[in-house]
């Protein structure tokens, strides 16, 4: 069995591992497709470099997706308070509007 051959000392890679600093710039290390991973010295296929890579979490676009449904869920809460405490307060008040534009058009 052949030994991977490891990364220099040199090569460093990000947290998550999807690149890899050259000494001037970071390069990606792992293939648009996802199948190879450079460890360094040269591409490998992802599955002899420990399996297939995921793509990066896409963490903050589902906490900004959550948090604008929060934003809206929050918004219809504080309308529908608004509206109960109107429609208790003023309730009898709209009845007696309606029920003298009933009668001012002859309807009772």
């Amino acid at each position: 069995m052949m030994q991977q051959p490891s990364a220099p000392s040199h090569t460093k890679f990000s947290d998550d591992g999807f690149w890899w600093w050259d000494g001037a710039s970071w390069k990606p290390a792992v293939s648009p497709d996802r199948m190879w991973r450079w460890n360094g010295q040269a591409w490998v296929p992802a599955a002899q470099a420990g399996g297939p890579v995921a793509a990066p979490s896409g963490g903050n676009v589902g906490m900004a997706v959550g948090i604008t449904v929060g934003v809206f869920v929050l918004v219809l809460i504080l309308v529908s308070i608004v509206v109960t405490v109107i429609l208790l307060t003023m309730g009898n008040q709209i009845a007696n509007v309606f029920s003298n534009v009933t009668a001012a058009l002859g309807g009772g």
